[in-house]
């Protein structure tokens, strides 16, 4: 059995100008210790995924439209607030997207940890102490007993990304979402974050799913890949096969992006239009109006998911048509 199973999930948000499909029809699965990168550009739905899974969405906006997601055999797809609180922490931590706002400016970071250690059962003060700062040394922050009392706005960028990973797995979950890590990062700091999540993954045995924009962070961390367009996943695969042998079109132009230390370019190839309003996406495939080699049939019906081998799939008419 899987550790983490969504199943044809559709998430929606209404707006005063109408109802707009966040991801539709999202499928994927992750097993035990496994890390599973999730790539696309920003608007693609890879963060309205993670929200998803964590029973997180804005409400009354958001709503799941269809699917489902299991966790551990459970569903949690409608499953109360109450129960949700007792998976979030031992079962699913979540590192989310800018540390600094995500971080309460007028608590302490010691505070904030062992908040998150009170809230999962651990009365006894002095261990949750003493848990924040094995956390917080684990992760690399030096001196850390000291440190428990400084506030977010005394720590680097690093540190505090570092901060908001002792926080997800004080209560060492089997899941770890990583929502953008290394975001603003500079090049040496996200080299260390990157790390830091595989050496954790080693010494806790936890799964890791890796939410990114950035191709380069797929090719150091993820044993597998789906790649996201407009809500959808396009292609999943072994994330060296992925990069050997790219089957979307999407794919190929987000690794058209990437510089290479032996590239000869000017300029790096871009991606021509934007993505489509999530109201008024085209009735074809999403990407189109962006794809060279798009023909009549494209704009004709959504391609579904096809297998192109054991373990490679992809959603494009030209890829998989034999």
């Amino acid at each position: 059995m899987s550790l983490l199973s969504i199943e044809h999930l559709t998430v929606a948000f209404r707006s005063e100008t109408g109802q707009a499909t966040a991801i539709e029809d999202v499928s994927l699965r992750l097993e035990p210790g496994e890390i599973l990168g999730v790539v696309g550009e920003s608007g693609s739905g890879k963060s309205v995924t993670a929200l998803s899974i964590m029973g997180l969405l804005p409400e009354p906006a958001a709503r799941v439209v269809s699917g489902r997601v299991v966790f551990e055999g459970q569903v949690l797809t409608g499953m109360g607030e109450h129960r949700l609180r007792r998976i979030r922490g031992p079962g699913i931590g979540m590192i989310f997207q800018e540390p600094m706002t995500s971080l309460n400016p007028i608590f302490s970071i010691g505070e904030q940890i062992t908040e998150t250690l009170a809230a999962h059962g651990e009365r006894d003060r002095p261990k949750r102490r003493d848990r924040a700062v094995e956390m917080l040394e684990r992760v690399g922050i030096a001196s850390a007993a000291r440190r428990l009392g400084d506030y977010p706005h005394q720590l680097s960028g690093g540190q505090r990304q570092r901060v908001m990973i002792a926080m997800a797995l004080a209560c060492r979950p089997r899941l770890l979402i990583a929502d953008e890590p290394t975001t603003a990062l500079d090049v040496t700091t996200q080299a260390g974050i990157l790390d830091l999540v595989l050496d954790l993954r080693e010494q806790l045995g936890m799964a890791v799913l890796v939410i990114t924009h950035n191709m380069g962070v797929i090719a150091e961390v993820a044993d597998r890949v789906a790649v996201m367009y407009a809500g959808r996943i396009v292609e999943q695969s072994p994330v060296e096969l992925l990069f050997a042998e790219p089957a979307h079109p999407y794919t190929r132009a987000l690794l058209g992006c990437v510089p290479t230390l032996d590239d000869d370019r000017v300029r790096l190839t871009a991606i021509p239009g934007a993505l489509p309003d999530p109201r008024t996406r085209p009735a074809g495939c999403a990407f189109a109006p962006r794809c060279g080699l798009r023909v009549d049939a494209c704009e004709a019906a959504i391609p579904p998911l096809r297998p192109l081998g054991p373990t490679h799939e992809a959603a494009c008419i030209r890829t998989c048509a034999g």
